[in-house]
């Protein structure tokens, strides 16, 4: 499903269409997605200002004039494409087009500006709520998630803090969003390599230079696939409909066999199943 990066670049691409501008029609095409629509949801939105638009982990936040938020969570397959007039919104450049699946438009949203915005959903794996604004850190999609990664006070001392005393893999304590906010199979995989750190090393085994490493290597990903658009495997698009080309800079996900990329690195990629996740490693460098 969309990790971080993914949902930030979607976040990033509806903020200019939507924030500051009121949703003057929304069509539910059917009453539930992976969950029912919230009571009201239609009526609700209709009217509505967006005031802004955060992230927090994978969800994306809309808050509203009326006093309410709406959740978006993109499932494996949801995404939202941007249409003004007759042209597409293009946020940035993406490396492939995606085609648009009618049947899967299952939520329309038009603003007063005339932005027109679709919510499509192959396996309806997605959902939204709609909830006092108020109640936000209380949610319970969001109580108790863990520092938002690229925040300042996602710290080294914050990681150890989290690690100490667990016996558990770091990669099976990096994918708890308890631990650490929006990091999935892709980037985890991505950031243990860039750290030298094996996936199967204990967490609570690690010292303070090895995490602190780790901190750096996870915030330098995420940052790199959000400048690239995000990673696209089989499902994501962003808002424009084109897929993002981190994909293309994978460093050790996805490349079994293959040789290490780290510099006098004589090893080459293992794949692995570790909790039921595809873990992919040089084993002559990660340690």
């Amino acid at each position: 499903m969309p990790e971080l990066p993914e949902v930030e670049t979607v976040r990033r691409g509806l903020a200019p269409v939507l924030e500051g501008r009121r949703l003057s029609r929304v069509e539910a095409r059917r009453r539930d997605l992976r969950f029912p629509l919230p009571p009201g949801f239609v009526e609700r939105l209709t009217g509505a200002r967006v005031l802004g638009l955060t992230r927090r982990g994978k969800y994306i936040l809309g808050a509203l004039d009326t006093g309410e938020t709406l959740l978006v969570h993109l499932g494996m397959t949801g995404r939202f494409e941007v249409i003004r007039g007759v042209n597409a919104h293009l946020p940035g450049q993406f490396a492939h087009e995606a085609a648009r699946h009618a049947p899967h438009a299952h939520l329309v949203f038009e603003t007063e500006a005339g932005a027109r915005l679709t919510y499509f959903d192959a396996r309806r794996f997605g959902f939204m709520d709609l909830f006092p604004t108020s109640e936000t850190a209380a949610h319970p999609r969001l109580v108790g998630m863990g520092p938002e990664p690229l925040a300042p006070d996602f710290t080294a001392e914050r990681l150890k803090a989290a690690f100490a005393g667990r016996r558990q893999s770091a990669k099976a304590t990096l994918l708890d969003q308890r631990v650490v906010a929006g990091l999935g199979n892709i980037y985890v995989s991505e950031a243990l390599f860039r750290a030298g750190i094996s996936p199967r090393r204990r967490a609570g085994g690690l010292g303070l230079p090895r995490l602190e490493a780790l901190r750096s290597a996870i915030v330098e990903v995420l940052e790199a696939a959000i400048a690239a658009g995000g990673s696209t495997l089989r499902d994501f698009a962003d808002v424009s409909g084109g897929t993002g080309y981190f994909q293309h800079a994978f460093e050790v996900y996805g490349r079994e066999g293959e040789a290490c990329l780290r510099p006098g690195c004589p090893g080459h990629v293992r794949r692995y199943v570790q909790n039921g996740r595809s873990t992919y490693q040089c084993p002559a460098c990660q340690r």
